[in-house]
């Protein structure tokens, strides 16, 4: 197994975007386009390191507090863990992107059978996400311009579609937990729209580009935290340990130290998938009442 970082962690936020981390070898791209409007809101953000904890405001403090009660206090949060369930990988070998799309389908099928039921008995209205797989994805998918990255993953709220593109980088290694975590987080931005948490982060107001990064953050951590939420809901996977969530953790990387600050730090995004997969309760995954740092 290599043990230096391979996942690209892209998230562009808020004009349809949303990155998972940047790193030789594997990078996902993960793209919403924003509820109802082609732009709702658009960071212009200078490349630049932000200290979040604000001068003489606490580090347990929020800098900017989330005003909206369907972010903050959204039922998901009171409908208890997630339900545990069984889910069998399906096998895949390197290079083969047959195989690989049988075993995104089969991640998928199971996470419909988690969340489908869940949000239900939560009083949510549920509806499946489409699933589609391409050799290449339309260079103006949902509204944007789609790169020549070999490998993505995208979310378009539009259809409310899952669209992969596998290619070279991400079927090289398919023996870890890349294509599972990948798909359980793309799994959580349509989770996030049918609870109404993407519509509530559309609408939240924000004063300046500080609030508006760290909302952003808000949003693309809670993803990462329910992704680990439900991959503890259907732990221990047959033939996995311990070592293989260490190792997906090794994978993921936050933001590039300079850069546009999406994601969070590596250490913020890791923190979420731990809190997710150590409690399996999207309780957990709250990041809009959270700190200021502890979604830097």
């Amino acid at each position: 197994m290599a043990s230096s970082p391979k996942v690209a962690r892209t998230i562009p936020m808020r004009s349809g975007e949303f990155p998972i981390s940047p790193a030789p070898g594997k990078i996902a791209r993960i793209w919403f386009h924003p509820l109802g409007s082609p732009v709702v809101k658009i960071a212009v953000i200078a490349a630049t390191a932000l200290s979040l904890t604000l001068a003489g405001t606490p580090a347990s403090a929020a800098a900017h507090p989330v005003k909206s009660t369907i972010l903050t206090k959204n039922k998901l949060y009171s409908a208890g863990p997630l339900p545990r369930t069984k889910c069998a990988e399906k096998p895949v070998r390197a290079n083969n992107k047959k195989l690989a799309r049988a075993y995104i389908n089969g991640v998928v099928a199971c996470l419909y059978r988690t969340w489908g039921p869940y949000l239900r008995k939560a009083g949510f209205t549920f509806r499946k996400p489409r699933v589609k797989h391409v050799s290449r994805i339309p260079k103006k998918y949902c509204g944007f311009d789609v790169d020549k990255s070999d490998s993505q993953a995208w979310y378009c709220d539009r259809d409310r579609t899952i669209i992969f593109q596998l290619g070279k980088s991400w079927l090289k290694e398919v023996d870890d937990l890349f294509l599972f975590q990948t798909t359980a987080q793309l799994y959580g931005i349509h989770v996030q729209e049918l609870v109404g948490i993407w519509k509530g982060f559309e609408d939240e107001p924000y004063n300046g580009r500080g609030e508006l990064r760290e909302q952003t953050r808000r949003a693309s951590l809670q993803t990462d935290c329910l992704g680990g939420a439900f991959l503890r809901s259907v732990w221990p996977l047959k033939g996995r340990s311990t070592r293989d969530f260490r190792e997906l953790l090794t994978l993921v990387q936050g933001d590039v130290q300079g850069g546009e600050r999406w994601h969070g730090r590596t250490t913020t995004v890791r923190s979420w998938i731990k809190r997710g997969f150590n409690t399996g309760n999207p309780k957990s995954c709250n990041t809009w009442t959270a700190s200021s740092s502890k979604v830097a």
